[in-house]
């Protein structure tokens, strides 16, 4: 019987629900539920949905902006025939009304100032030039995906076109300028 009651008092505490004896057999039944490893990340995903709910435009411009991958990088390039990086962030702005100017670093200018912190999907994301020790802007792309303090940018890249990349990568992390809130701008629309 000792047994039986350790048994049930060990199936309890991890989450077993019921034990019970059969002659001198302990007939444990156990629920099994999945447990939540990604809370930071579940919490994230409701903020970006809560933001969504109240912006539902940000969710069609990242819809729309992720069709255009892998078109080619044109320097200049404001179609889908080839676009630079702020021909390609003015071009999906432009489909929902939103004009923004064509430069990188005119576009640093549009918005409101956001924290990397409070990144949201649809906020232009900025980053120097080709060289990491520049002090202007020289890049833009967009915010798709904030997941704990990993953000995912979507862009049109020198070398590859339209791609997704992350900040946390050192190329990007280096560079980093600040981040814009433009998908605000939709509510409006």
């Amino acid at each position: 019987m000792k047994k039986v009651l350790l048994t049930a008092v060990f199936a309890v505490s991890f989450g077993i629900t019921q034990a019970q004896s059969h002659d001198n057999l302990a007939v444990i039944a156990v629920d099994m539920k999945p447990v939540d490893t990604d809370h930071e990340a579940s919490v994230s995903s409701q903020s970006n949905a809560a933001f969504y709910d109240r912006i539902p435009g940000v969710s069609n411009l990242i819809s729309f902006a992720k069709k255009h991958l892998a078109i080619r990088y044109r320097s200049g390039g404001t179609t889908p025939s080839g676009f630079d990086c702020s021909g390609f962030t003015r071009f999906c702005y432009s489909h929902f009304g939103i004009n923004l100017p064509h430069s990188s670093a005119a576009q640093g200018n549009v918005g409101l100032k956001v924290e990397k912190e409070s990144a949201m999907p649809g906020d232009l994301i900025f980053f120097k030039g080709h060289s990491s020790s520049g002090s202007s802007i020289g890049h833009v792309g967009m915010i798709t995906e904030v997941v704990g303090n990993q953000i995912k940018f979507i862009h049109s890249a020198w070398g590859g076109g339209i791609r997704f990349d992350y900040l946390h990568a050192d190329y990007y992390r280096n560079r980093f300028m600040g981040i814009r809130r433009v998908g605000k701008m939709l509510a409006a629309k």
